[in-house]
């Protein structure tokens, strides 16, 4: 992929989980009890939010993260890595002692696939909303995730009273959910997301369309994605590729569509296409921030 000429630099919130990323490459998935050895190891930042955030930036946006780091030395790496991009930081934790969550993952060499273990937002349950409708000042798109759930409503709904949209990422159903939904204009969700009572993508697509949500895409890893706009329907393909890592891909897919989507005159459909070719180009390489020195200029 190649980045194209910047466009006036937008300003992007993105409201959600913050992690540091411990992860491995292995030629298998440990089985019960059992130990293994692998050469090396990566740690990284990572958190749906705040992968998007970091790659909003890396295009040229202005970038703001509301999430949770707190006090914790560990906290050190996700405040590094958001400086090295000029990302914003509103810390919700910011009096809190607790380590932020840590994710361990383990990438599957050959394949790309990857496993997750994470406490997630758990770490500092219970996260106040405090959402301080200042920071919307300026932001020409709000993206949240679903961690810290009264939180992204909060945000959401400051948004939606402003006229900013408002994209959502999620890739299941969440407690808080069905409050949310009514703040937020575009969905984009992965295969496996099911709300109560939606038993395949149709009736996810139906639920979304009741709460008048008018674009929608729905990610199927390496298949094509679907989407809705208003009342044209399609797919965008995915290149075929042999991937290396496939962590974080949705989240690079969702900073890249979010920094497109505030291009004038550029569709949904362009836009997730932009987002598709980057999430792609990324899983060429592991972790989630080594694609941007890849990226030609």
């Amino acid at each position: 992929m190649a980045i194209s000429s910047r466009i006036a630099r937008p300003k992007g919130l993105f409201v959600g989980l913050a992690t540091v990323d411990l992860s491995y490459t292995v030629d298998e998935i440990p089985r019960r009890n059992q130990k293994i050895s692998v050469p090396g190891q990566q740690i990284g930042v990572g958190g749906p939010a705040t992968n998007a955030a970091a790659t909003f930036a890396f295009l040229g946006g202005r970038a703001a993260l509301v999430t949770a780091v707190g006090l914790h030395s560990l906290g050190t790496i996700i405040r590094t890595d958001l400086e090295k991009f000029d990302v914003a930081l509103y810390d919700l934790a910011r009096r809190r002692k607790e380590a932020p969550p840590i994710s361990s993952i383990m990438v599957l060499r050959g394949t790309g696939e990857r496993t997750v273990v994470s406490a997630n937002a758990a770490v500092f349950s219970p996260i106040p909303a405090e959402f301080n409708p200042r920071w919307l000042s300026g932001v020409r798109i709000l993206h949240v995730d679903g961690h810290y759930m009264p939180l992204c409503i909060a945000a959401a709904r400051a948004a939606h009273e402003r006229g900013i949209p408002v994209v959502l990422d999620s890739g299941s159903w969440k407690e808080g959910m069905a409050e949310l939904l009514p703040y937020v204009d575009i969905a984009i969700c992965s295969g496996d997301y099911r709300p109560p009572r939606c038993r395949n993508i149709g009736d996810v697509l139906e639920l979304f369309a009741a709460r008048r949500i008018r674009r929608i895409a729905i990610t199927r890893g390496a298949g094509p994605i679907l989407f809705v706009d208003h009342e044209e329907r399609g797919t965008v393909a995915i290149e075929k590729i042999r991937p290396v890592d496939t962590l974080g891909a949705g989240d690079i897919f969702h900073g890249v569509f979010c920094y497109y989507a505030c291009k004038p005159g550029l569709s949904f459909r362009d836009s997730l296409a932009a987002a598709a070719r980057a999430a792609t180009f990324s899983c060429r390489y592991p972790g989630t921030r080594l694609w941007m020195d890849k990226v030609p200029r």
